[in-house]
């Protein structure tokens, strides 16, 4: 059974980009430096999610885990019902 992620918060967060900068978003959940990877991943399944800016200023990044649009929010956080922050993402 694959490990689950997960919710670091139920809303995105707002963060400043720069064009053409790598960037490591967590994927796991468990990072203390939300929404980006900081290795709380290592002993896990989960790897962290590498993208690079494709334009710079502000961007709203998942902190449920359960966008399609990773690592970008896509509004799933409001689908996760009575699931709350700490708690792992189904299956």
């Amino acid at each position: 059974m694959a490990e689950a992620p997960i919710i670091s918060a139920l809303k995105p967060t707002k963060v400043e980009l720069v064009e053409g900068k790598k960037y490591f978003w967590c994927r796991c959940g468990r990072s203390a430096a939300q929404p980006f990877c900081d290795g709380a991943h290592k002993g896990t399944e989960i790897a962290p999610f590498a993208f690079t800016a494709e334009k710079s200023g502000p961007a709203f990044l998942c902190q449920c885990k359960a966008s399609d649009k990773a690592p970008f929010c896509d509004g799933s956080h409001s689908k996760l019902g009575d699931l709350s922050e700490g708690d792992a993402l189904p299956v």
